[in-house]
């Protein structure tokens, strides 16, 4: 990221037209038809290709190490691509390695693990993908100590803003404006909710699709019970 701070006749209403002309009117009724499913599809393809991982597979693995990235948050004002640096000098990774990107306006996965349990959220804002978001600001009352993050897929920011907004969202949202961890946490849908271990470690299979609230539940009190078998200390129900 490296960021920095502060696109005609003559005849009646009523009067039927000639047949060849009722026939050059008609026809580019369909064509535009076609125009508009034709854009219909273009959106489609833009929001798979955002969200589908090209080898099929659906999320972290148990047991991998949650990728690094640092993103600017929605709500504050510094502008960047996701930094993915695994160390400085990255290439087209990052010049600065993701886990040093600190600050008011990073959201940061690297500082979310530490010596907390995570539930990250990567989601595209059109249709019912958000809504997940609003289940996981409803549940995180219940898990002190564990932390909740979001971060939108190619995003922008005032619609995300609006977005925090309607939903009441205190959860930290961040913005992935080139797309680089649609990849990089191997997204097939969306959206895809990430559990992992203090540390960074994958704790189980990410949720696909939008699961229920009680399912969220149950799997947050599952990584709840797992991260202190590993000897985490905090909260929970």
């Amino acid at each position: 990221m490296s960021p920095s701070e502060p696109k005609p006749g003559s005849g009646g209403p009523y009067e039927r037209p000639p047949k060849d002309e009722r026939s050059r009117r008609t026809t580019p009724r369909y064509g535009g038809y076609v125009g508009l499913l034709a854009l219909l599809i273009l959106a489609l393809i833009t929001i798979n290709t955002i969200v589908t991982k090209p080898n099929g597979v659906k999320g972290l693995a148990p047991g991998e190490q949650a990728p690094p990235f640092a993103v600017p948050l929605a709500l504050g004002t510094l502008n960047g691509d996701a930094d993915t640096a695994t160390h400085a000098n990255d290439g087209a990774a990052g010049r600065v390695s993701a886990c040093k990107e600190r600050g008011s306006q990073i959201l940061n996965v690297c500082e979310l693990y530490e010596g907390a349990p995570l539930v990250l959220a990567l989601f595209v804002d059109k249709g019912s993908c958000p809504n997940v978001l609003g289940d996981m600001q409803a549940l995180s009352g219940s898990f002190p100590g564990v932390h909740f993050a979001g971060v939108a897929i190619k995003g922008g920011r005032s619609q995300v803003r609006e977005l925090i907004r309607k939903r009441s969202l205190s959860i930290p949202i961040g913005l992935d404006s080139d797309g680089a961890l649609a990849a990089l946490y191997k997204v097939g849908t969306c959206p895809q909710v990430t559990f992992a271990y203090p540390g960074g470690e994958v704790q189980s299979e990410a949720l696909i699709d939008r699961p229920s609230r009680a399912t969220l539940r149950n799997r947050l009190s599952e990584l709840v019970r797992d991260a202190r078998g590993r000897g985490w200390r905090g909260g929970g129900t």
